[in-house]
């Protein structure tokens, strides 16, 4: 009898699922900013999910998530069991785009690529960081993209009911 397998094709030189993200999606990246902009004059933060791999594309705010305007402390045992969370963003009102030591110490146990996002959070005041706090660059990419992995999957939206769908009455 034959096992099913399914397939998953991957681009030729595309990325594998646990490589780092080379680029965000402006509306991952104008999430954040306007996410942070609202929570100013506290810290906000979040987690980045890269889906396909390779392109950030998701905000994550975990439950619990505590901000003042010095700190900004992530519920991490609050994440859900997922292989595309890359790593971590947050918000400095100061508008210092360099990473605390605080900082420092999460970028290095946990995740791949951090944002820091300093005010006034427009779309220029930013700075993405590797697991050892080295700046290193995020291409900014439109929902479409210009990434070899190519378009973002699409949400699964069910097809409308026939307008004749009728539904048995609950039987309380």
């Amino acid at each position: 009898m034959p096992i099913f397998r399914p397939q998953r094709k991957r681009a030729p030189g595309g990325p594998r699922l646990g490589d780092s993200p080379t680029a965000i999606s402006r509306r991952a990246l104008t999430s954040a900013l306007a996410s942070a902009r609202s929570a100013y004059p506290n810290e906000f933060g979040g987690v980045l999910r890269a889906d396909p791999p390779g392109v950030i594309g998701e905000l994550l705010l975990l439950p619990g998530t505590t901000a003042g305007r010095r700190h900004a402390n992530f519920q991490l045992y609050m994440l859900p069991a997922d292989l595309t969370v890359v790593g971590t963003v947050h918000s400095h009102p100061s508008g210092a785009l360099h990473p605390s030591e605080a900082d420092l110490r999460l970028f290095r146990s946990w995740g791949r690529r951090h944002l820091i996002l300093g005010s006034p959070f427009e779309s220029w005041s930013w700075r993405a960081y590797d697991g050892n706090g080295a700046e290193t660059h995020l291409r900014v990419v439109e929902a479409g993209g210009d990434h070899p992995v190519g378009r973002f999957r699409p949400v699964h939206r069910a097809e409308p009911l026939p307008s004749d769908t009728t539904f048995p009455d609950d039987e309380a």
